[in-house]
């Protein structure tokens, strides 16, 4: 006789910080009014093998910027090759442990005109913000994961208002998370599990 079993799994988020060639990921489940802490990382987002994917736009800070574009297009895509498979791996982790990750929150550089940038270290810069946002929202849509990104300017504001609580509710709920997850917990991984809270929080509203 085969008896057969259903696995139980929770509804989960994932929160990432996008910084230049790595991301800070904090994953959160349970209720949307106490989200719990699940699991923390860091990880690389550049390939060691592949020169100038740690910081693709550095590399052509002294062309031309219409041929720096397609340089930099070449080597975003080695990239993303790598935040999926990244990504792949946590939701592998999660899944293992009876959570499904449903949706997915970046904190990152907003968009913003490049090439009006006179200055082309702080172009390479900006450039590489936004980049190391997107692999990740690419990923995302790679592994048909929901997901939204956040500007990291005024965030702390912004989920306030879009989580409807004050600012001291979200810092007593993010300080608990912290205690569960042990140190560092620092504004990198604040700002990471804010993202995967409003995740889940949108989650719960469909």
């Amino acid at each position: 006789m085969r008896v057969e079993f259903e696995i139980h799994m929770d509804i989960a988020s994932i929160g990432f910080r996008a910084k230049t060639a790595r991301a800070i990921a904090v994953a959160v489940g349970g209720r949307p009014s106490a989200p719990q802490y699940l699991a923390r990382w860091e990880i690389s987002l550049h390939e060691p093998l592949i020169p100038g994917t740690a910081q693709p736009h550095h590399q052509v800070m002294e062309l031309p910027w219409s041929d720096a574009v397609v340089v930099v297009r070449g080597l975003e895509m080695q990239i993303e090759a790598v935040a999926v498979e990244r990504l792949k791996k946590l939701l592998k982790e999660l899944g293992s442990r009876g959570h499904d990750v449903r949706t997915i929150g970046v904190v990152g550089s907003p968009d913003r005109d490049l090439e009006k940038i006179g200055n082309r270290h702080m172009r390479a810069h900006a450039g590489e913000g936004i980049l190391f946002r997107r692999v990740l929202e690419h990923a995302a849509s790679e592994l048909k994961i929901h997901s939204a990104s956040f500007s990291d300017r005024q965030f702390e504001t912004s989920a306030s208002e879009q989580l409807c609580r004050t600012p001291q509710d979200i810092q007593k709920t993010l300080a608990a998370i912290g205690q569960a997850a042990g140190r560092p917990w620092r504004a990198d991984e604040r700002a990471a599990a804010t993202a995967a809270w409003l995740m889940l929080r949108k989650q719960a509203d469909k």
